[in-house]
């Protein structure tokens, strides 16, 4: 959500930003919009005190015998609660339109953010580590699975459908493997809290975290009033939903293994086969809750954290500093991290990092009291993949993979699988 004050006083710079999302301008709407509901409250505030009057003055003239006075006076306050009544249901229904308008929009993207309509414009920031050389041709990781007996899409999806994906034995056990290191790393030198949040949450967790409205049909609605998470982003930043921290609080850290749930409903035809897109897959999430003098620090921190997970790993990846037609729809600025498949020839996405400034924080009502002063102020909040789960051991099976088709377990998975060094026909 955006704030009107700067609309106001800056709609020329509020307008430019939203070209580089490669959006029309909107400053001037809803400055109107914003008018004709500062103009309804002032109307109604004039109201109220003309009915307050009237009603001091009806005891006046009661006081005096002056009856009929009193009775004119009667009706005018009548008639004053009637045309309050239909300003108030009226202010109601400009504040809504204005509400629902700012939420269609985007969060605004920081000067250094490339300017572009897609990931073609995306800027490579740094790589990391050496290509895997193989002296065979390297199998896709879905390949490999299920010539392994350990990756089962067919039962799958006889049960659920499409996008779905049973893991057996030895990779059951390493999905596991993975969130338990990712895990342990994040708490044990990176000060992430642990935390094991709701899987469903309530519209306004949602519309927090902008997920809601514009992106419903990217989710999975579960009843009448809850959704399945898409990203534990959502239940780990709404813990400070309408709260006031104090500014010592800040940074507050938290990490969390879920699974996550999506409808890809735009990801018709791409990546059908195998696991990088499904509609349920694990993820570790890490999340930032800051001040915003910490806010752009901490997107360089919380990007080496999830980097740190790809170095012990020993998987070579790239950064990217996505431009401004790419990024989610929160972010102000979103480092993306791409890890290596030899499978595909190609970098593929495994986490974005993304620094939200207030935007979330509003929608939440989500504040601080800074050390120097009385007047809360919102905070800002940040998040990222520390990593998919899923997409990781993608990586660990491509990259990994032995002429045959076994998989060597990274040396930092070892004590996590029970000494396993290597994932073979047997599982």
């Amino acid at each position: 959500m955006h704030d009107l004050k700067l609309v106001r006083e800056a709609p020329d710079a509020f307008d430019a930003a939203l070209e580089r999302r490669g959006l029309p301008p909107c400053a001037q709407k809803l400055n109107e919009m914003d008018a004709a509901r500062r103009a309804c409250a002032t109307s109604l505030q004039e109201l109220q005190k003309a009915r307050n009057d009237a009603s001091k003055q009806i005891g006046a003239a009661k006081g005096q015998g002056d009856e009929t006075r009193a009775q004119q006076l009667i009706g005018e306050v009548a008639d004053l609660k009637q045309r309050i009544h239909e300003g108030e249901e009226q202010e109601r229904q400009l504040q809504a339109a204005l509400d629902a308008e700012l939420a269609t929009i985007p969060n605004l993207p920081l000067d250094d953010v490339p300017v572009g309509p897609d990931e073609a414009a995306n800027v490579e920031i740094r790589t990391v580590g050496e290509l895997p050389q193989f002296s065979f041709s390297p199998q896709e990781h879905f390949d490999l699975g299920e010539a392994l007996g350990l990756l089962d899409f067919e039962r799958a999806a006889r049960m659920s459908g499409s996008r779905f994906v049973a893991l057996r034995g030895a990779l059951a056990r390493l999905e596991r493997a993975l969130a338990a290191f990712m895990l342990d790393l994040h708490t044990s030198e990176f000060g992430y809290i642990e935390v094991v949040p709701p899987l469903l949450v309530r519209d306004a967790a949602m519309f927090g975290t902008a997920q809601l409205p514009k992106f419903a049909e990217d989710q999975f609605r579960a009843g009448d009033e809850h959704w399945l998470i898409p990203t534990a982003e959502v239940p780990l930043t709404n813990l400070v939903r309408e709260e006031i921290l104090a500014e010592e609080e800040l940074p507050l850290r938290f990490t969390a293994f879920t699974p996550c749930f999506r409808a890809e409903a735009g990801a018709a035809g791409r990546d059908t086969r195998g696991m990088i897109r499904l509609h349920q897959f694990p993820k570790v999430e890490l999340v930032s809750i800051v001040t915003p003098e910490q806010g752009l620090e901490e997107l360089e921190r919380l990007t080496n954290c999830a980097e740190e997970v790809l170095k012990r790993l020993e998987l070579p990846y790239r950064v990217m500093l996505l431009s401004s037609g790419d990024m989610g729809f929160a972010a102000r600025k979103t480092y993306d991290l791409e890890v290596w498949l030899p499978g595909q020839n190609a970098y593929r996405e495994i986490s974005s990092c993304s620094y939200c400034g207030d935007f979330q924080a509003r929608r939440m009502q989500a504040r601080y009291r800074p050390a120097q002063s009385k007047n809360p102020q919102f905070v800002h909040t940040l998040n990222g993949s520390g990593l998919a789960v899923g997409r990781t051991m993608v990586a660990i099976l491509e990259n990994y993979q032995q002429e045959g088709g076994a998989i060597a377990v990274p040396d930092i998975l070892r004590p996590y699988m029970g000494g396993v060094e290597v994932i073979g026909v047997d599982g």
